[in-house]
């Protein structure tokens, strides 16, 4: 102390010099700690000002020593605020933050999102991406221990026992936040962080606002080079940086980071420097003011003052400072709110950039005695001098072990105490003492002190889930897994370990740097004396060690010791004994001895054995001895074994004769899965099984095979023996040996096995193998792969690679030998004594029984008593009661189904048409339609539709196929197709069959609902389920309870004494609100109030009367209506009403009832509802909603417990539920409205829809839309819902229309067809549309109407004269669109004459111009009229003998070329269209019995054979366009091709624009099919030759021809090749693709597209990315859209894409998209006009008047003012047109009074009343207009615009009046220029 007394003299003795007067003064004005609030409390005097009046007070000595103190008390954790400036030193790198080191040993932390911005913005990248970015460096890389560092305290956390945490923040945003871009200055010394790199250096982050940083590359050369080892700078480095250059008023900064510059740098007074500005880390000059015995007192910057205390004083100057002395120093800390300054002396700080070098202390941990006080500070701590003088310090919180103990005196300098060095600051260079007891004795201080093996002491913190937390040191916590609390595994650790227990653990893993350590509890682990094995090398082989088993699998058990070293036990070293499933022997976490066997510590390998190697012998030699004198069983060997006993997996056994035991599995006792546990129940001790076949076999295991697959296979020798024997492509039979995630092992009788991975397993898609088989199953195999060297195999169980024969064949075998089976273990059982069990071996499916009803369960299904034994179980399902109602105790007869000979049950039916078979005899292989009865594992049972025989098939072709997806498995009452194989019943009483494809199955008929017992019940709450307690409560009493669970339409409450109460919505609110959920009005927890008003019995749930005497025992019904609650103003339940169906009969039709809804049935498409408890109803789909959004997402719209307002449609009277409507009453009379269902598509006709209640309509093809189309029926199919307008209720049917005009009036849509419904509606001279009926004799028949139907006569349907018979059914087919004009009527005959000639439609002739017909002369079409009719009847008797002749094959279009070895490539198949092949069969067989007239080939049909299947191209014709005359443009929708394309071609519609053949006449063509095929002779041959040749010449023609219509995607790869530059070619390519829904060819083209126009053509590549992002806007994904779009906008001008997609989202109705769109539009090109007035028109679209107001003002705030008048103007023209006009006007008006002169505006303006105004008010502005004084030759475009205007709409009057008032003008005009 002596020492610093001298160093630092008490008081200022030294006289002040009068010089040095008045600078004391002006400093001590300034100094701000005086007013310190925490350096200093007393508050200095104000008279200080007036020194020259006042004298000095003399103050004590002692006072003045104290003040002192106090003001130079060091930095304590109490004396930070939030926001305070502080320099630092980085001290620890962790992954997620920095360990920061402050002044006078405090500590603070840097979470990694502290760090800057650009930083955490690339680590939310990572964290979205999920995986790591490159460009993105761990805070290791970015920062190292010893930088010193700018902070900012960000927050203060106080975590438990008061403890306070210190958190930092080094983003420049929060450190800079003093500064501003206007007082920047060059030569100012910064800290910035990287924020990105650019081409010429680096964006740095400064955190100043409106700043940009710029770092020049070469500024950065020589610090990457010296610092950063050559590599660049990333984003988040932490720079100290010097400004070298301002500009733009701070806009700009430059900096530099020059090693030199920046460790030269000193704030100044030019940089203008204020107390709020300061930065820690800055180095100034400074005078020293005043010296005390604590610090020194500096003036800096002229006018500030700042502290510097001891720890800051340089070493070596200790005691020579003085007053007026100039040092450098540098700024530590800055207080916001005090603004007090410190700052340090110490030279490390004074060269800015280095960082600090001595980082750590070397006796870290010592723990030193007797440690002399130096000094004391009241709020921080103490400082004591080490034996080598270097000084250390302790803080406040570890001067004593508790605020309790503490005493100050202890303290006082000189004082001696014992300590532990257990830190050190970096900022300070001192070691950090503690002299708590508890810090001394500590075991360990750091984790660096924890070795793993080591035993340590700690104490419990907390029990968690994820195990025990345990303290073992100062800030040192270690965790005990759960698997390690115990040598076995305890599942509730409290109760065994308390906090703040004392324990002893193990370190099982101890990692410093991520301050991880794991330990455990275990005691065999803690107390081991046997060496722990820490690493790989530690295990030597033959060491003796403790462990832990951390896995346990089939091939042995994985044991872990210390450092994550584990090893394996393989299986045989398990135990002396063989173990065959480690899992039942062993667990996971067991403690085990081990014995090293080898170790590879290159490969981390480590082989281990629990067969300890001093452990004696197994004393069980004998038993082996034994076996071997006996005869051995050898492998692949076929013997006979008895049964021994049966154990868990299997039948213990003996072969004989030598009684060797082995062991046969259950699933190895059959081929079929389900059969191996029936044999395994019925077989028992003493049973003998032969032909066993023996698997493996070693010393003391035996593993046998009864599987008679592979028992034949090894039988005939087909089992390869060994590897070498195994080639690829062969098949083998096995079984599966085990079932992995990545694939199934299977193992063959020789022992040899192989993997079959997942992609091969199954045809099917396998999400996990143990769906598709079962360990133990047998299997089919076919070899893919031989790996010899390694002897592995591949192989594969598919069933398309293991066919073993025709799957009808494997099928019935798989059948026979399953019942075959079945029959033996009839035997075992009919061997039995129980005669319940010889009874039911007797029992076969097909007996009749007379039973009797024993009781009808709650299910449906019934059981019968009554059999041949008591105790027999007689069950018939809902499904088999067959709608009958039956009563216990009727007497029925039924058929055995199937005998459960496991659960010992009988399976029977009621059916009639089962119990009374009809007698037919049946042949064998003859087809029979059946139904589905009763399905077993792997067959099923079903009767025969005809005769009600019953008959078996199997359900698997083949032992691999064994797995069915949901849609794939058959259910009973199913129908399929048989082909029967039997036609007697065996001893199984069943017939053999196999089913036929599944294509011909049908669906399980829905009975009608008079027939059905009551559908399914909901499921119950399990809270009310199970046995409910008794209560003594009665109807109308009070009850208090708790509201237990809240469900969709009740609530369920617990009563006193456990009793459950149920709440119905209904007893909630006395109103309630439509569309709210009163059940959501209760909470759980909450205590209600409620007053009982039933009883609901626990198993039927039928309310029960009081007087019921289970009553007592019933769940009660209670409500919480304010009402009910009242005194006498509650209203029991009816109770006494047995049915429910009686319950609803109170209910009228038409009545509104208030229910709530409970759920949405999504198979039966209907709402579940109710009304109250007891009272449920149905709202069918169709009566919720006249909106087709409601009814495809009904869940959105309605949500479940929602109170609905319902109109009773009418009591169903068979079930207890009232049908209900959201619609009104349900009247389907003339003129309502209604949703109904199609339920049928009828070709030509029409639709069939079925409403709800069963009731049906028709909708005729005229009534589909107000505008007919080629293809009306297209776009309906089976179970579309659509909207109809009742037309008509006769004759109980419907008749109904679907025209928008009808169902939707208010929308006034365009009718271009008119409804046509009598002769009445029809003009002469009327020009109308229609449908061919037909083609007759004397003309075509044209039906314009439902029941009106016109004729064509053939004069009037073309001017070709054509061959009658070939072209009708082509260009004329059933169903074709054709206008027509009406040229006669007679009423009384209902005769409509029609023509359908070009000049009279002004539509192209019916008969393409292409076929070169000649034209008809006007006199022969008479004459041309009545040969027709002659040769009619001629073609009809030909077509019909050609129908006879020709072949058709099913699906297939074929051409075949006689005589031509050489065959021309044809088109490609198509696939039958989409709309084809959703057509029910039905429907496919009503069209293919319909009398088709096949119209004769074009071509000759000699040497062309044509197969089709009939009927199909009547379905397909309808969709084909006449050649070479295209459609419409207006009917070509978006991206679609302009002509049809057909599927199904011959030769001859490969020619499309061909002339027709000169020498091919009709008689030739008709008589060729005909004539008998004789022997061709040479001539024949070389004249077919010729004109093959001929036919091929014509075909190149025509493919050359440039008028031709492409049809394939040859023909299009050929025009593009021809034209690659053309995007209206391409883009024709993508909607061929489109048309036939190839979605992903036509992505494809458009691809190919992109890449081969040319980049100069920008326009046409323009064109495919905006048909590319209509594509994907269509068909494709919002996210595929974004990606088209993202590369669209890099690919072209940004600003087209972006508004070509607003477009498309505007017209496919994506309106919020394409807000959104313009909204990112509006940011990204602010300043282009046409966006904003785009997205005006946009808003105003949408009906957003205010809102296009709105946008108008942001388009003028953002566009120059040049614009404003023009968008201004746009903006009014916008409101014209799709606003209101008057506020149009207003704006008009607006700038016309501003620009009064601005002719363009006054014109537009003009324009807009003419299209939109009053002629009054165009008057009105021509007037204004005219009298304006503009230039005469302006004056002249108006007045001829106002006389255009008059002469149109004016009268002569107004126009001579224009003309007088335009003399007038000029007059005047000339007058003036005279004057």
């Amino acid at each position: 102390m002596a020492a610093l007394e001298e160093s630092f003299p008490r008081g200022g003795t030294r006289k002040i010099h009068k010089s040095e007067k008045p600078f004391q003064q002006l400093v001590e004005q300034d100094n701000l700690f005086n007013i310190s609030n925490e350096e200093e409390p007393t508050k200095r005097k104000k008279q200080q000002k007036e020194p020259a009046k006042i004298k000095k007070l003399k103050i004590e000595k002692k006072a003045s020593k104290k003040s002192i103190k106090e003001k130079f008390e060091i930095l304590s954790i109490e004396s930070l605020c939030e926001g305070m400036r502080i320099l630092g030193c980085v001290k620890e790198v962790n992954e997620l933050e920095l360990v920061i080191s402050l002044p006078n040993g405090l500590q603070g932390f840097v979470q990694v999102t502290e760090i800057c911005d650009a930083y955490t913005k690339k680590l939310n990248e990572q964290v979205a991406q999920e995986e790591p970015l490159k460009d993105l460096l761990r805070l290791p890389e970015l920062f190292s221990p010893g930088m010193l560092v700018r902070c900012v305290v960000s927050s203060l956390d106080i975590k438990e026992r008061g403890k306070k945490s210190v958190k930092l923040s080094l983003n420049p945003k929060n450190v800079n936040r003093v500064l501003s871009a206007e007082v920047l200055k060059p030569g100012m010394l910064l800290t910035g962080t990287v924020s990105s790199l650019e081409d010429h250096g680096y964006l740095v982050d400064i955190g100043i606002g409106g700043t940009r940083a710029f770092l020049p590359l070469q500024k950065a050369q020589e610090y990457i080079r010296q610092k950063n080892k050559g590599a660049k700078l990333n984003v988040g480095q932490y720079l100290t940086c010097i400004i070298e250059e301002v500009k733009s008023n701070g806009g700009v900064v430059s900096l530099s980071i020059g090693h030199s510059e920046i460790s030269a740098a000193f704030a100044t007074e030019e940089q203008n420097w204020t107390l709020n500005n300061l930065l820690p880390g800055l180095v100034v000059r400074a005078q020293v003011q005043k010296v005390t015995q604590f610090g020194l007192t500096l003036n800096f910057l002229t006018v500030f003052t700042g502290l510097v205390d001891f720890m800051h004083l340089e070493p070596k100057k200790v005691g020579t400072y003085f007053s007026n002395q100039a040092v450098r120093a540098c700024i530590l800390c800055i207080h916001p709110r005090t603004r007090a300054v410190r700052l340090s002396l110490r030279p490390v700080f004074l060269q800015p950039g280095r960082p600090l070098v001595r980082i750590s202390c070397q006796h870290l941990g010592a723990v030193l005695d007797d440690v002399p006080v130096q000094g004391f500070f009241s709020k921080a701590g103490a400082t004591f001098r080490l034996k080598d003088g270097a000084l250390a310090y302790a803080r406040l919180s570890h001067l004593s072990n508790s605020k309790k103990v503490f005493n100050a005196e202890a303290f006082k300098p000189g004082n001696t105490h014992r300590c532990r060095i257990i830190d050190y600051s970096q900022m300070d260079e001192l070691a950090l003492l503690s002299l708590r007891t508890s810090v001394i004795e500590a075991q360990y201080l750091r984790y660096h002190d924890i070795k793993t093996g080591a035993v340590v002491k700690g104490t419990v913190l907390t029990i968690k889930p994820f195990g025990i937390l345990v303290k073992v040191g100062e800030q040192m916590r270690g965790l005990v897994p759960p698997m390690h609390l115990a040598d076995i595994l305890i599942k509730n650790p409290e109760k065994k370990y308390h906090i703040g227990d004392e324990v002893k653990c193990r370190v099982l893993l101890c990692d410093p740097e991520a301050k991880k350590l794991i330990m455990t509890l275990k005691k065999t682990l803690v107390m081991s004396k046997l060496p722990a094995i820490t690493c790989y090398d530690d295990a030597k082989p033959g060491l003796q060690t403790h462990g832990f088993i951390i896995r346990v699998k089939d091939y042995g058990c994985i044991v872990k010791f210390y450092n994550d070293i584990q090893g394996l036990v393989p299986k045989h070293e398990l135990s002396a004994q063989y173990i065959s499933d480690p899992e039942k022997v062993f667990y996971i976490g067991q403690v085990v001895k081990v014995v090293v066997l080898n170790c590879e510590p290159s490969k981390e390998r480590m082989l281990l054995s629990f067969k300890l190697l001093n452990d004696p012998e197994p004393k069980n030699k004998s038993v082996g001895n034994g076996q071997k004198k006996g005869k051995v069983v050898n492998t692949g060997q076929l013997v006979d074994v008895k049964v021994l006993e049966k154990t868990k997996d299997g039948l213990e056994v003996a072969v004989l004769p030598h009684n060797i035991p082995a062991f046969l599995p259950t699933p190895h006792l059959s081929d079929h899965v389900a059969n191996g546990p029936l044999l395994y129940h019925w077989l028992q001790a003493g049973d003998t099984l032969h032909r066993v076949l023996c698997l493996s076999q070693s010393e003391k295991h035996v593993l046998l095979c009864r599987k008679p697959a592979l028992v034949s296979t090894v039988a005939g020798g087909q089992d390869p023996k060994s590897f070498s024997e195994i080639q690829p492509g062969m098949l083998l039979i096995g079984f599966v040996k085990s079932i992995k995630d990545y694939g199934v092992f299977v193992q063959f009788p020789s022992g040899l096995s192989g993997l079959a991975p997942k992609g091969i397993m199954s045809d099917k898609f396998v999400t996990t193998p143990s769906d598709h088989f079962v360990e133990g199953q047998t299997v089919v195999a076919k070899v893919t792969n031989v790996d010899e060297e390694k002897q592995r195999m591949l192989l594969s169980l598919r069933l398309s690679d293991c066919a073993l024969g025709e799957p009808a064949s494997t099928s019935l075998l798989l059948l026979s030998q399953c019942l075959e089976e079945l029959q033996g273990v009839r035997s075992l059982m009919s061997s039995r004594d129980s005669v319940l069990i010889q009874t039911l071996a007797e029992m076969t499916p097909g007996m009749v029984l007379d039973l009797v009803v024993q009781e009808v369960l709650e299910d449906g299904s019934v059981v019968f008593s009554g059999g041949p034994v008591p105790d027999l179980v007689l069950r018939a399902s809902r499904y088999h009661r067959a709608g009958q109602v039956v009563e216990s105790g009727e007497k029925k007869k039924v058929v055995i189904l199937n005998v459960d000979m496991l659960k010992l049950e009988v399976h029977v039916s009621l059916s009639w048409d089962l119990v009374n078979r009809r007698t037919k005899k049946l042949k064998k292989g003859s087809q029979h339609q059946a139904i589905v009865q009763h399905l077993e594992e792997s067959f099923a049972v079903a009767s025969l539709v005809e005769t009600g025989h019953l008959v078996a098939f199997s359900l698997t072709s083949h032992l691999n196929d064994t797995f069915r997806f949901d849609s794939e498995k058959l259910q009973v009452g199913q129908g399929v197709c048989l082909t029967l194989k039997t036609t007697e019943p065996g001893v199984t009483g069943l017939l053999l069959a196999v089913e036929g494809p599944a294509a011909k199955r049908t669906m399980r008929q829905t009975r009608k609902d008079s027939e059905t017992v009551e559908e399914e019940e909901e499921e119950e709450e399990p809270a009310l389920a199970g046995t409910q307690k008794k209560h003594t409560l009665a109807i109308g009493d009070i009850v208090t309870g708790t509201v237990k669970s809240i469900k969709a339409t009740h609530v369920v409450v617990t009563l006193e004494d456990g009793i459950i109460g149920c709440i119905h919505a209904s007893h909630i609110l006395d109103d309630v609100p439509v569309g709210t959920s009163p059940t959501t009005k209760l909470k759980v927890g909450k205590t209600v109030t409620a007053r009982v008003i039933g009883g609901r019995d626990v198993k039927t749930l039928k309310f029960l009367p009081i007087s019921h005497p289970r009553f007592i025992r019933t769940i009660l019904e209670l409500s919480v209506r304010p009402r009910e609650l009242e005194k006498n103003g509650h209203t029991a339940l009816d109770t006494y009403s047995i049915s429910p169906v009686e319950k609803i009969k109170q209910y009228r039709t038409g009545q509104t009832v208030t229910c709530f809804l409970k759920r949405y049935n999504v198979v039966k498409k209907w709402l579940e509802v109710e009304i109250a408890p007891d009272i449920r109803g149905r709202i069918p789909m169709l009566l919720t909603s006249l909106s087709f959004k409601v009814l495809k997402h009904p869940d959105k719209k309605f949500q479940i417990g929602q109170a609905l307002k319902a109109t009773v449609v009418g009591p169903d009277s068979s079930k207890a539920f009232l049908c209900l409507s959201l619609i009104g009453p349900h009247k389907l009379e003339k003129g309502e409205l209604a949703m109904g269902r199609v339920v049928k598509v009828i070709p030509y006709k029409g639709l069939t829809v079925a409403f709800p209640f069963g009731k049906m309509g028709r909708v005729s093809i005229f009534h589909l839309s107000d505008s007919y189309s080629e293809a009306p029926l297209e776009d309906f199919v089976p179970e579309k819902i659509v909207r109809c307008y009742v037309l008509s209720s006769e004759d109980h049917e419907l008749t109904l229309s679907l025209r928008s005009s009808r169902t939707n009036p208010e929308t006034k849509s365009k009718i271009e067809d008119p409804e046509i419904n009598s002769i009445q509606d029809i003009k002469e001279g009327q020009v109308l549309r229609g449908y061919v009926k037909s083609v007759q004799s004397n003309g075509v028949l044209l039906g314009l109407g439902p029941s009106v139907v016109g004729l064509a006569q053939y004069s009037y349907v073309s001017q070709c004269s054509w061959p009658k018979n070939d072209l009708d059914s082509k260009y004329l087919p059933e169903g074709k669109l054709l206008t027509a004009k009406v040229l006669s009527l007679n009423y009384q005959k209902n005769l409509i004459e029609l023509s359908l000639l070009p000049s009279d439609t002004g539509k192209p002739d019916v008969f393409s111009t292409s076929l070169d017909l000649p034209l008809l002369k006007q006199e022969e079409r008479r004459g041309e009229a009545k040969e027709r009719d002659q040769k009619e009847e001629k073609e009809k008797k030909k077509s019909q003998k050609r129908k006879k002749k020709k072949k058709s094959l099913k699906g297939q279009v074929e051409v075949k070329l006689h005589s031509q070895e050489k065959k021309e490539p044809q088109r490609p198949q198509g696939k039958q269209g989409k709309r084809e092949r959703q057509e029910s069969e039905s429907e496919q067989e009503r069209v293919n019995k319909r009398p088709k007239k096949a119209g004769a080939l074009e071509e000759d049909d000699s040497s062309v054979e044509v197969y089709y299947r009939e009927g199909e191209e009547e379905i397909e014709e309808p969709n084909v366009l006449p050649k070479g005359k295209q459609a419409k443009p207006a009917e070509v929708p978006r991206l679609q091709l302009s002509s049809g394309f057909l599927w199904d071609v011959g030769l001859d519609s490969l020619t499309p624009a061909l002339p027709p053949r000169g020498e091919s006449s009709d008689s030739e063509e008709d008589e060729k099919p005909h004539q008998p095929t004789k022997k061709k002779s040479k001539k024949e041959r070389e004249l077919e030759k010729q004109k093959v040749e001929k036919e091929l010449c014509r075909i190149e023609e025509a493919l050359m021809d440039p008028g031709r219509q492409p049809e394939s995607a040859d023909d299009f790869d050929r025009l593009v090749l021809s034209s690659p530059n053309s995007s209206i070619l391409w883009l024709q390519y993508m909607a061929f693709h489109l048309q036939a829904t190839e979605i992903e060819k036509a992505r494809a083209v458009a691809e190919r597209a992109l890449k081969t126009i040319s980049f100069r053509e920008e326009q046409e590549k323009l064109n495919v990315w905006v048909a590319f992002l209509n594509l994907e806007n269509m068909y494709g994904s919002q996210e595929s859209l974004s990606k088209v779009f993202e590369r669209a906008v890099q690919y072209n001008e940004p600003l087209k894409v972006f508004l070509h997609l607003a477009d498309i989202y505007t017209k496919s109705g994506k309106l919020k998209e394409a807000g959104e769109l313009y909204n990112r539009m509006l940011k990204r090109f602010h300043q282009e006009k046409a966006i904003w007035v785009k997205y005006g028109a946009f808003v105003l679209r949408g009906s957003q008047a205010g809102a296009s107001h709105r946008v108008l003002q942001r388009a003028l705030e953002c566009l120059p003012t040049k614009e404003h008048v023009d968008v201004i103007s746009k903006f009014a023209q916008l409101e014209f047109q799709l606003g209101d006009a008057e506020r149009g006007k207003a704006i008009f008006e607006s700038i016309l009074s501003t620009y009064p002169k601005r002719t363009d505006v006054w014109s537009v303006y003009i324009d807009m009343l003419i299209k939109h105004g009053s002629q009054k008010e165009v008057r009105d502005i021509f007037e204004r207009v005219i009298h304006l004084s503009l230039a005469p030759k302006r004056m002249k475009f108006f007045f001829k615009r106002y006389l255009d205007f008059e002469k149109q709409h004016g009268t002569e009057k107004d126009v001579q009046a224009v003309k007088t008032k335009a003399l007038e003008y000029v007059e005047a005009k000339s007058s003036v220029l005279e004057d």
